[in-house]
């Protein structure tokens, strides 16, 4: 049987996945004394929580195949989608107390939006081989650049958080007010910069690659292999090049497209091979709710987190912020501190999935 369905299932249980386990890091990876796994590597590396992000970016691309022909030659609605997310990102930015001359221009919905549009554009003006070219070209070109490209008062290969290339670049068209802060006061460059985006564009690409392939495969357990064999080498190649190029999120470097592409493949395989293959749909159905609003969930809960740091319970100087008075109180008090930050981000993962359990019930889908 050919599978040419309209929808993945297992790639919106793959969604649903990935968005609950952007609530857990977002929530949990916001104490010190959180668990290491759910918080991100400081610079070289990647954990669990590093791996979220190019998930989505994947999953963006996974999605393209279903929608990509009824806009060939029409780019309206491709240049209204990018707008909406980048507007998107920059509300978020800006909550609650909009500061035009300070504002973050770059951010997560942002790169979405960036990546969304120039994936769309190779898609529709190169070939098949076109594209796996500039995928390759990206890979490499960003690479050479980084390493190899000298960057004023540091020099060539400068992978530090100030003297790399890219946040050069950021730099140089970015005012710094409005760059990423590292801290109260420096803005060096941007983890989701200008430059950094060109490598984020092949982890949509490799997102898009592989749900084409896939539609066209027999639903069986052999493709469920095949995904899991390309996933491994993925990975493997990503970090035989962390020998020279390290595996970095804020860099988005060319290992790290790598490494986590294959990590995503993996977990797609997982879940294709349940769902599709062996037909266990009661097994995604509760991931499947969180994937299909994926979106909502995303600014809705981006948007709780800041309210909660913004209100106060209690007044003058004694007054803590309603996210620390929930955490102390309900949490910390009896958990302690690494089991108390996960169990808060577990009962948020609640919260967030019976929200979405409601809507899914109404029919109610946020799309942009």
């Amino acid at each position: 049987m050919n599978n040419k369905k309209q929808r993945l299932s297992s790639l919106d249980a793959f969604r649903g996945l990935t968005i609950a386990g952007m609530i857990l890091v977002n929530k949990a990876g916001l104490e010190e004394s959180a668990y290491t796994w759910i918080k991100h590597a400081d610079w070289n590396g990647c954990t669990f929580a590093d791996l979220i992000f190019p998930f989505f970016l994947f999953i963006v691309g996974g999605a393209i195949p279903f929608s990509v022909r009824k806009y060939d030659g029409i780019y309206w609605p491709i240049a209204r989608r990018t707008v909406i997310l980048f507007g998107l990102g920059l509300f978020l930015n800006g909550f609650w107390n909009y500061d035009f001359e300070s504002i973050r221009i770059l951010g997560v919905l942002q790169r979405i939006a960036l990546t969304y549009l120039l994936t769309i554009l190779i898609i529709l003006n190169l070939p098949k081989k076109g594209q796996w070219l500039v995928g390759g070209v990206l890979l490499l070109g960003y690479w050479l650049a980084m390493t190899f490209i000298p960057v004023p008062e540091y020099g060539a290969g400068n992978l530090t958080r100030v003297g790399n290339f890219g946040a050069y670049i950021d730099r140089l068209i970015i005012p710094s007010n409005h760059l990423y802060k590292w801290d109260d006061y420096n803005s060096l460059g941007d983890p989701e910069g200008l430059f950094s985006t060109v490598p984020a564009v092949v982890t949509v690409l490799l997102g898009y690659f592989t749900v084409e392939w896939l539609r066209k495969q027999s639903i069986n357990s052999t493709t469920s292999i095949n995904l899991a064999i390309f996933g491994l080498s993925s990975s493997v190649m990503g970090l035989v090049w962390n020998v020279g190029f390290p595996l970095n999120k804020k860099l988005w470097t060319s290992s790290f497209v790598l490494f986590t592409a294959g990590i995503a493949l993996l977990v797609l395989a997982v879940c294709y091979e349940l769902i599709e293959v062996r037909g266990k749909r009661n097994w995604g159905k509760p991931l499947e709710v969180l994937g299909l609003n994926a979106i909502f969930i995303f600014i809705a809960s981006i948007l709780e987190i800041k309210i909660l740091f913004k209100t106060k319970v209690g007044v003058g100087e004694e007054a803590i912020s309603t996210y620390n008075w929930i955490y102390q109180h309900f949490f910390l008090s009896w958990a302690g501190p690494a089991n108390g930050s996960l169990l808060f981000a577990l009962a948020t993962l609640l919260f967030w999935w019976l929200v979405a359990y409601g809507m899914y019930r109404r029919g109610w889908f946020f799309k942009v």
